[in-house]
């Protein structure tokens, strides 16, 4: 071999050597290695993530709670839950693998998952929710409140969550936070009376005066009439009707045609002991329904306390008249009569005191006729106590008078009376 030959020789073996030397791969390197392992793990959750998913929701469905629990903690180590929302959601996974523990009664383990998911989740409601009935299965009251709190930052309108918040701060005597809550509710629903009457409650446990909360609803709402009836009336119940009636006379000023405002103010005049302006109350209210015999019995009642019989024998008459079935206006005319007796009668019982006790009596036994038996221990008063004017009286009167067939009283006391009393067979 000449000195060309194995110059060329030598040179294609290096360069063999060379291309050889080029063709072998270089050592892997660390990232190269977790790139590849991320593919292939993202290949296996492409295929198992849905079928492990699905065979969860199976399990879940027929309650089985321990297989449940299994699969999700499959899912959970295969990094399901990082991988794709819509193949394998997160929130899925964690709220039902923790309402599986709880089915089992293992609120910690439930607890544990929670906490879990909400750090990747931080602001999801569901879970928080789940988490405060971790918290409340375990007696953690102080953790249940933190996560109800955390819930209200996040659902300002949620009303449950906040009912429950609200029960937790009164269970542990945090009126004041309560309070708070209560007041936010009632600004999303402020007709909820269950709430109202929680909110009276903590008021009064934290030494504030309950009628504030109906107070400042109606001052907030003051066209709202049904808020000024339901102050008025829990007014009216707390024995504080010099307070209710300026509320009545603006539900009036609003609603001319309440009767129930009408109502409620002559009751409250009547607890005020102002008998003048609750006799006008009732007979404003009269005038929105003049087919009340109810509310003429309560015009006369009124009237007969004020010892002005005249206007209450009237409006007793005209009980009788809208309602001459009912014994109840012959009771009261008869009642009006009695207690005039009983008001204007002598020392030693005159004609005219027997006139209209005997009036009080014939009254009462029509309403008896009628069925209505109020005034029976009344009646029975008179008959026995001879106070009746009866066959003995009539034949001491003056000739004249007894020509008439009847007899009035004529004393100043009972001038008031129109009605004759008529001369009755065997007299």
């Amino acid at each position: 071999m000449n000195a060309k030959s194995k110059v060329t020789k030598l040179t294609v073996l290096g360069l063999l050597a060379l291309v050889a030397t080029m063709c072998v791969p270089p050592e892997a390197s660390n990232e190269d290695d977790s790139v590849a392992e991320m593919a292939r793990l993202d290949s296996l959750r492409e295929v198992l993530c849905p079928r492990l998913m699905s065979s969860a929701a199976e399990y879940y469905r027929n309650r089985d709670w321990e297989s449940t629990v299994r699969l999700y903690q499959q899912i959970l180590d295969l990094g399901c839950d990082q991988y794709d929302p819509v193949l394998a959601p997160p929130e899925e996974i964690y709220l039902y693998y923790a309402i599986a523990y709880e089915f089992m009664g293992k609120y910690d383990s439930s607890e544990y998952v929670i906490l879990r998911g909400l750090q990747l989740l931080p602001e999801n409601v569901d879970l928080l929710k789940r988490l405060a009935y971790a918290y409340k299965k375990q007696g953690l009251k102080d953790k249940e409140i933190n996560v109800y709190e955390r819930v209200m930052e996040l659902e300002p309108d949620d009303v449950a969550s906040m009912t429950e918040l609200a029960k937790l701060y009164g269970e542990e005597g945090k009126y004041k936070d309560q309070i708070y809550v209560l007041q936010k509710i009632l600004d999303i629903e402020p007709d909820n009376e269950i709430v109202q009457g929680d909110l009276a409650i903590a008021y009064e446990k934290s030494g504030r005066d309950p009628l504030e909360v109906y107070r400042n609803r109606f001052n907030s709402n003051p066209d709202n009439i049904s808020y000024g009836l339901d102050l008025a009336d829990r007014l009216i119940t707390a024995e504080r009707p010099e307070e209710a009636i300026p509320v009545l006379r603006r539900v009036i000023r609003a609603d001319k045609s309440s009767k129930l405002a009408y109502r409620k103010l002559g009751q409250a005049y009547m607890l005020a002991d102002d008998l003048e302006s609750a006799s006008k109350a009732y007979e404003e209210l009269f005038k929105l329904d003049p087919r009340d015999y109810q509310v003429a019995i309560k015009i006369s009642e009124v009237n007969t306390l004020l010892q002005n019989y005249g206007k209450a024998i009237r409006w007793a008459d005209k009980a009788i008249q809208i309602s001459s079935k009912s014994g109840e206006g012959y009771g009261q005319k008869g009642n009006v009569y009695y207690k005039a007796f009983q008001n204007c009668r002598t020392a030693d019982i005159s004609t005219d005191d027997r006139i209209v006790a005997t009036l009080a009596y014939n009254y009462f036994e029509k309403a008896e006729e009628k069925g209505f038996r109020r005034y029976s221990n009344s009646k029975k008063w008179l008959s026995e106590n001879e106070v009746l004017f009866g066959n003995a009286n009539w034949f001491m009167l003056d000739p004249e008078v007894k020509n008439k067939g009847w007899v009035k009283p004529n004393s100043e006391c009972y001038q008031w009376v129109t009605e004759k009393l008529n001369k009755e067979p065997g007299w």
